[in-house]
């Protein structure tokens, strides 16, 4: 069978694959849960999705999630804010290339989360410092991100402005400009569930603050194992409409880059 390599299924196909894939991961996770892994170890699918619906009647469930995802758009939306002005300094000046080009790669190596108590001196336990926090953690990858967008501008589009005679300004407004935050927008939506990556770290302080990392946290004090893991199904649900929301936000501010979907 020759298969197209980078093809899509119709949607018919689509989803039957992963209905097939899904009733897998669950059996698969039923057989562990139930003859390999220890008692209280790993809960059942079963106990993991009856708590669910407990969790989501808890008279503070809600708020919980609604300030985990202020805390990690917030983040999300300052470290945007901050990369791109910096990525395109760093991408179109060379001397600034020069002095932050190897600092910058070497950042995506630091442990992130030993910085919290950090943090906590020079911003206290409050959300400000929460936010604070989540915002290096994602503005440590959106950085790379801008720049490498700026570095992938086509040289065609470059060489036909200056042909035309457009000085520096009027090529990074009519160039660089529109091709790299179109660009870039992909790149954020792929990396927007950093905040939720780190949302425990930063909510383990002042646990009263709530939020579903907080919940987590709580739960695994506990040994509520069925709580936890139906708040991490919950986040990962929580994640997949949000990039539903952030694609769809995209698709009507830069159409033309899903021309190719369309046919």
């Amino acid at each position: 069978m020759n298969v197209e390599l980078r093809g899509r299924l119709d949607s018919s196909a689509a989803f039957l694959v992963r209905v097939i894939g899904l009733g897998v991961f669950i059996l698969g996770w039923w057989l562990v849960s139930s003859a390999v892994a220890k008692p209280g170890v790993m809960p059942s699918p079963i106990k993991v999705f009856s708590a669910i619906p407990t969790l989501l009647m808890s008279s503070n469930f809600w708020g919980n999630v609604s300030y985990s995802l202020l805390l990690t758009i917030v983040s999300a939306v300052e470290a945007a804010m901050i990369a791109l002005p910096l990525g395109f300094a760093i991408g179109l000046i060379p001397s600034a290339r020069a002095v932050f080009e190897k600092p910058l790669a070497a950042l995506r190596y630091l442990p992130l989360t030993a910085l919290i108590g950090l943090f906590l001196l020079w911003a206290g336990i409050a959300t400000n410092m929460k936010v604070q926090f989540l915002t290096v953690c994602s503005l440590v990858y959106f950085l790379p991100a801008v720049v490498n967008r700026i570095d992938g501008v086509s040289q065609v589009h470059l060489d036909t402005i200056k042909t035309l005679g457009a000085n520096n300004w009027q090529t990074l407004k009519k160039v660089y400009l529109p091709a790299t935050l179109s660009a870039f927008t992909s790149d954020a939506i792929v990396l927007m569930p950093i905040g939720w990556t780190y949302i425990i770290i930063a909510e383990i302080i002042n646990l009263g603050d709530g939020g579903v990392g907080a919940m987590i946290f709580t739960s695994s004090r506990r040994s509520r194992l069925d709580e936890v893991f139906a708040l991490l199904l919950i986040i990962i649900a929580i994640g997949f409409i949000e990039d539903r929301i952030l694609t769809y936000l995209d698709k009507k501010v830069f159409p033309y880059k899903y021309a190719a979907e369309r046919g």
